[in-house]
């Protein structure tokens, strides 16, 4: 059914720039189609704005909706705890209980500290390898995402795939402006996915090197995942030269399996970022990690703070959460009911979009349109038509199924088979547009 129009989003926007800087609250928000759209409520699998539309939601808020919106069990736990207090600046048994539970569930979770976001846990992390190693540099790759300070705010953008020059050498650029010059010296980053090269590299710098990030799944460009032994390979040069293996499963955890994606494909990192999925949908992270790096943080070599740290909502979101997930294990049904859609997707396009590539585990996949019978890296990504995939989301929001702009999309535990004919219906009306 056809929206009905944002002319109530419209005027609200117009409002919110008066005293919000672009009238939202993240960067991300500006490109909903056709501009910010402002939301009433939301249920299950399904999202409400201001102007009355109703959308199919494979968005998610952006991955933390593993369970749906407004799911009542963790709507009760959050309101049941925070009844007794919000924030005690110290600690409380759900804390403890919350700590057992990622121990228990997580290979790497030896140790663990609560943080707020993906960000800031990510930048601890790096923190604790530094000191560790007495090194000053991380590895990273082109296209993943870590957040958005200084030090990680590079290579998530180029003028062009020429730009980024030798694969053995890239140039990179600056996200933002405003980052710090010296922001650059703290990091290599190389192409994803190519084992040979990482080996190359940390042959001639690894004196250099306290860390390896990755993201085990590339999501944030083209959901790519690792090639076989991809990983299995980073764990052995990062045990080869005493430097930290740090996974990034600020997507990926919760949402492969309850361990992670380190438990989905039997990599164990030293350090990994947990977020989005963790709560669904209330501010937490944690860095969790092996004993030997984050005993770094217990004897308070490194230093790690936060006032908000911990809090009673997030962390009754979290075991509740936790809980349900144990409970009803919803994963082989999102797996299926995600590649049922992506079958659906490519049968829905076939004779009419020859171009289209979409790739993914099920959870979460990518759509896009390509001349590339399969993406491996961010270079080509690059290759993706995005006015053509612009179109297509926003005609598959203008009717009612909202997906993430760059083509990503998200299964939770509250999608139906009835979601899915739907989702494949509408877009079958797309393509044939």
């Amino acid at each position: 059914m056809k929206n009905k129009g944002y002319s109530r989003s419209a005027e609200l926007l117009e409002r919110a720039g008066r005293v919000l800087a672009g009238g939202v609250s993240s960067e991300f928000r500006k490109y909903n189609h056709p501009h910010a759209i402002f939301y009433t409520h939301g249920e299950g699998s399904h999202i409400c704005d201001v102007d009355g539309n109703d959308y199919l939601d494979f968005t998610l808020s952006q991955g933390p909706l593993i369970l749906g919106h407004s799911h009542p069990e963790v709507l009760k736990a959050v309101n049941d705890y925070s009844s007794l207090g919000q924030l005690y600046a110290g600690q409380h048994l759900r804390e403890i209980e919350l700590a057992e539970k990622l121990h228990e569930v997580i290979p790497s979770a030896e140790l663990m500290r609560f943080c707020l976001d993906g960000s800031e846990a990510v930048q601890t992390a790096l923190r604790v390898a530094r000191a560790k190693t007495g090194r000053g540099k991380f590895l990273r790759f082109e296209g993943h995402y870590h957040g958005w300070l200084d030090n990680v705010a590079w290579g998530l953008s180029t003028p062009s795939v020429e730009a980024l020059g030798s694969r053995e050498n890239p140039e990179v650029y600056p996200w933002s402006s405003g980052l710090a010059e010296h922001a650059r010296d703290e990091f290599i980053i190389l192409p994803w996915n190519d084992i040979e090269l990482v080996r190359q590299t940390l042959a001639a710098h690894h004196g250099e090197i306290a860390a390896i990030i990755t993201e085990p799944v590339m999501c944030n460009n083209g959901c790519i995942l690792p090639e076989e032994g991809y990983l299995a390979g980073l764990r052995g040069l990062c045990d080869q030269y005493r430097i930290a293996l740090i996974f990034d499963e600020v997507i990926t955890g919760f949402r492969l399996s309850l361990g992670g994606a380190q438990q989905y494909f039997g990599v164990t990192p030293d350090m990994s970022i947990f977020a989005k999925a963790i709560a669904s949908g209330y501010p937490i992270s944690a860095i969790v990690g092996r004993r030997e790096w984050m005993e770094l943080i217990a004897e308070s070599r490194v230093i790690h703070a936060g006032t908000m740290n911990a809090g009673n909502p997030t962390v009754a979101a979290a075991l509740a959460t936790i809980e349900v997930l144990e409970r009803e294990n919803p994963y082989e049904r999102m797996f299926r009911l995600g590649r049922r859609l992506m079958d659906g997707l490519r049968e829905a396009a076939r004779g009419h979009h020859p171009d289209l590539l979409i790739q993914g585990p099920g959870p979460m996949f990518n759509l896009g349109f390509t001349d590339l019978a399969r993406v491996k890296d961010y270079r080509d990504t690059l290759r993706y038509d995005k006015p053509k995939l612009g179109r297509f989301i926003a005609a598959l929001h203008d009717e009612g199924i909202r997906v993430i702009g760059r083509g990503l999309w998200y299964i939770s535990a509250a999608h139906t088979e009835a979601d899915i004919d739907r989702a494949i219906e509408v877009s079958s009306r797309v393509f044939r547009q």
